[in-house]
């Protein structure tokens, strides 16, 4: 693992094999026709609604359309592949996010390698997770609920997504660092999750900020802490997890990835873009309104958030024991 992520640093850094000279000139007239933006989810979702996002910025500024494919399955691997076996040639580029991260230790029987095959172009946004309880919980904080828990060992039921999702990852993460023992309770999606955690059939669940919020504004769920390293704008009198619990950070994110062996004046084209887009007032606006903040920076900033994800994340995973439905 550990090669395999020096590796995707260096892909970050944006080294090519295509002489120098070429390279800029290709880069100086890209792109002549459409781009396409894969998105490995359906249509509607947080992914898919940042990639149209990011996509129509990227048309305004660059003069091509830049078209938005969905081909959802297999938790975002389908789309990976499909990535992976295109052109390097900047025409075809990849939405990625924490399942790729998840897939790379998750998965071991794919048809590619994310760290070696997908070379990071730059971050869009993080999202912010929240730890939500149903009010019938006898805490209003983490030290609260690391007490309860303790106390009711194999009595208090998770909630998530589906086995793999990042709910499910991050809330081991968490049994992990606050040593306590919680049941998963797998769902299909995160809508169905939460209908029973208001319904009283489950007592927890990690959430993204976006899908639990109403109901913690209507007073019908209880936020605990948020999982990032900062405060969320939605919730921003709700503390951090850390605050309690030092060296938990769970948060999702989002960004570009292109093929292997795209050209490093290209990646570096969109990562200017896509941070030039990140400045503006609308897509910041939109970005915080889903739950997120702006997630700047450059290829090798970004591959390095993502090749730490990918450590951090198969840690977990293997410790827990996870293994794909």
């Amino acid at each position: 693992m550990k090669l395999a992520r020096r590796r995707f640093l260096h892909l970050a850094a944006g080294v090519a094999a295509s002489p120098a000279v070429a390279r800029f000139a290709f880069a100086q007239t890209y792109p002549t026709r459409p781009v396409r933006i894969v998105v490995g989810f359906p249509a509607g979702g947080t992914t898919d609604v940042m990639a149209r996002l990011v996509g129509q910025w990227l048309s305004e500024r660059l003069g091509q359309q830049f078209v938005i494919e969905n081909r959802p399955g297999a938790a975002g691997n389908i789309a990976a592949e499909a990535v992976v076996k295109a052109a390097p040639d900047g025409y075809t580029l990849l939405q990625i996010g924490t399942p790729n991260a998840i897939n790379a230790t998750l998965y071991t029987n794919l048809g590619f390698n994310f760290i070696r095959d997908i070379v990071p172009v730059g971050g869009i946004m993080r999202v912010s997770y929240v730890i939500v309880v149903h009010p019938s919980v006898p805490a209003t904080t983490v030290p609260e609920f690391i007490a309860y828990a303790r106390a009711n060992p194999g009595r208090i039921n998770m909630a998530s997504a589906g086995t793999g999702t990042p709910q499910h990852i991050y809330g081991e993460l968490f049994k992990m660092k606050a040593a306590v023992d919680l049941v998963h309770v797998p769902y299909r999606g995160g809508a169905p999750a939460i209908t029973d955690l208001l319904g009283g059939q489950v007592q927890v669940i990690f959430s993204p900020v976006l899908e639990s919020i109403e109901h913690i504004k209507a007073g019908k769920l209880r936020p605990l802490a948020v999982m990032g390293a900062n405060r969320s704008d939605l919730l921003p009198s709700i503390p951090t997890v850390a605050e309690f619990l030092p060296g938990y950070e769970a948060s999702g994110w989002q960004g570009i990835g292109a093929p292997r062996s795209t050209p490093a004046e290209i990646i570096e084209k969109l990562n200017k873009e896509i941070n030039a887009g990140l400045t503006d007032p609308k897509i910041n606006a939109r970005i915080v309104e889903l739950g997120g903040s702006v997630l700047a920076g450059s290829p090798a900033a970004f591959g390095k958030l993502v090749s730490d994800y990918i450590e951090k994340l198969a840690e977990v995973i293997k410790s827990a024991g996870v293994r794909p439905e």
